[in-house]
């Protein structure tokens, strides 16, 4: 999300008067690339950037693309192949070993429903949201790369196919997608390649404690775009010169979740290192939703919170609850305990161990048997929330 939210930044600055932008989304990966599927960067004619869709290595030549594709206002999709190092038409040894797909859409800004538009709503669901993007059809049947049918968390359906033979196979196809990348969907006209996107909103970290070694957590946390919120008992802590990016809560112990939105990409961390407030904290979280509760201190110290929690504390809670917190990295710094909890909480919403990846046995990112086409695996919070996004 910190990818958008940059996008956003300098759309916003951008002087229209003076330049024309695009936008470039990886919409299919074959075999390995640098960056997965929904990687997105912004262009400006004059040559600038804001994002990625590799390592470096294609952004200059989807800048001429994104110039040409501004000229003709039309949405074009650009096809990299990197298999071959030696023999690649950049003349440069890109290291992927893959295929990848870039949609390039001009964008016009006085257009409610351009795609960067699109995105400014993305940025602020608390909820996951659904896309289906148009990148291949038959120019006959009046389609075009860039059609979108999207849902946003209680929000009606919006397309760009109405009274069209495609809508209908593509909501359906969307509502089951589990994963990001392209599927061929069949409809009464023929079929189409659309790129189905699911998109989690940005974590939302929650700190129990504003001590100094909340700071870097904070810090981190901001940085990659995550909304961070700071809540303790003792307003002299909740400074925010402390804590610039972060959202501020004063609250007593017993009052915290009253005053602060919780919801199914919450991950809280409670480490105040005060025994009876970080017991109400997470007395106070058993009851959420929260996927992850992250619990600074030893193993003895939970153990007793357990006993006193009694039956307040389940079994499936066990699962969600980390104690010790963070990653095994041998941190010992507030800012390597810091680096280790945001791996941990990274790894937990990515269906991740947090192991080396030189010891896994599979790919890294899932992957089609017969076409070697990567899908790109995200956290999707179940039940009622699931339901009000479809």
């Amino acid at each position: 999300m910190k990818e958008i939210k940059s996008i956003l930044a300098s759309y916003e600055k951008t002087d229209f008067s003076k330049t024309r932008t695009a936008l470039a989304t990886v919409v299919r990966v074959q075999g390995s690339s640098y960056r997965s599927v929904g990687a997105r960067m912004l262009m400006t004619e004059d040559g600038q950037w804001t994002g990625s869709i590799s390592g470096g290595c294609l952004e200059g030549d989807a800048l001429r693309k994104a110039r040409k594709a501004i000229r003709s206002e039309s949405p074009m999709v650009v096809r990299y192949d990197t298999m071959d190092d030696e023999n690649n038409s950049f003349g440069l040894g890109l290291g992927c070993n893959g295929i990848i797909d870039i949609l390039i859409e001009p964008i016009n800004p006085t257009k409610d429903n351009n795609p960067v538009a699109l995105l400014k709503d993305l940025a602020e669901i608390t909820e996951s949201a659904r896309m289906a993007t148009l990148i291949m059809a038959d120019a006959s049947n009046d389609l075009k790369p860039g059609m979108r049918y999207f849902i946003l968390p209680g929000s009606e359906p919006q397309s760009d196919f109405i009274n069209t033979s495609i809508e209908g196979p593509v909501a359906e196809a969307l509502e089951k997608a589990e994963m990001s990348g392209v599927q061929l969907v069949n409809h009464p006209g023929g079929s189409v390649e659309v790129f189905m996107e699911l998109i989690p909103p940005p974590i939302h970290l929650v700190i129990y404690g504003a001590g100094f070694d909340a700071r870097p957590l904070a810090k981190l946390a901001s940085y990659l775009g995550w909304n961070v919120t700071v809540t303790d008992e003792c307003v002299a802590h909740l400074l925010p010169v402390f804590f610039p990016d972060a959202s501020l809560k004063f609250c007593e112990r017993n009052k915290s979740n009253k005053e602060i939105q919780l919801h199914d990409y919450t991950a809280a961390v409670i480490m105040s290192h005060g025994y009876d407030y970080d017991l109400a904290a997470l007395k106070s979280l058993l009851p959420s939703k929260v996927p992850y509760i992250g619990l600074l201190g030893p193993k003895k110290r939970f153990e007793k919170m357990q006993k006193t929690l009694g039956a307040e504390i389940k079994p499936k809670d066990l699962n969600r609850v980390h104690n010790p917190i963070g990653l095994d990295i041998g941190a010992e710094t507030p800012e390597e305990i810091a680096f280790a909890i945001i791996s941990e909480i990274k790894a937990r919403f990515n269906y991740r161990s947090g192991g080396f990846l030189k010891y896994r046995t599979g790919p890294i990112h899932q992957r089609d048997a017969e076409s070697d086409q990567v899908f790109k695996h995200i956290y999707l919070s179940g039940g009622n929330s699931k339901s009000r996004s479809l």
